[in-house]
């Protein structure tokens, strides 16, 4: 497996600054990172490419080294606190504050994706060709949601035909109010 890693150290950001561009490129592509980081609009973004192209030579210098740099992805990056220069601002009543200037190290590691070989499907005992229970699970819950909200539905139309059968049964002529009861009992069912 081919891989190559590359630091730049001492860079003015700070490290906080450089990892929202990192997390950008983690696990991408080569060409595709630097794509990203051609167009970020952030100021070092322009050092972590020369990081990441400097990484990618690396890895394409070693011994039995293919050189293929469109089968590379950037394994892992980060950006680690370097030591912050010290400065004094003037404030007011004769104070001074301090002013650090922050400094991160810059480091990519990218490697070679390998080849995956599509494995071959083996013939199980398993019936009715699921092999995997999570297609059973997933099913059921998509099952029991329609059962819900159908019982919904018929239990709004249930309730409708009670409110109707208790007017006929008690001898009273359905009134308006049964009758829109009745009605909007149908609308919910729908």
């Amino acid at each position: 497996m081919i891989e190559g890693r590359a630091t730049a150290r001492y860079v003015r950001t700070s490290a906080q600054k450089a990892g929202l561009v990192m997390d950008l490129i983690r696990g991408q592509n080569v060409d595709l990172a630097l794509s990203t980081l051609r167009f970020a609009r952030k100021r070092i973004a322009k050092a972590i490419e020369k990081v990441l192209r400097s990484a990618v030579a690396n890895a394409q210098q070693k011994d039995g080294a293919s050189g293929d740099a469109d089968r590379m992805f950037v394994a892992s990056c980060y950006a680690d606190q370097g030591p912050s220069q010290k400065r004094i601002r003037p404030a007011p009543m004769g104070r001074a504050f301090q002013i650090q200037k922050r400094t991160a190290h810059l480091t990519v590691h990218v490697e070679e994706r390998p080849q995956v070989v599509a494995p071959v499907p083996s013939r199980s005992s398993t019936s009715g060709g699921e092999s995997d229970d999570g297609a059973t699970e997933g099913a059921k819950t998509t099952t029991r949601r329609k059962a819900r909200k159908s019982s919904a539905s018929t239990s709004a139309a249930e309730k409708a035909t009670a409110t109707t059968e208790t007017a006929q049964t008690s001898g009273a002529e359905p009134t308006a109010d049964t009758a829109a009861q009745t009605e909007s009992a149908a609308k919910e069912s729908d």
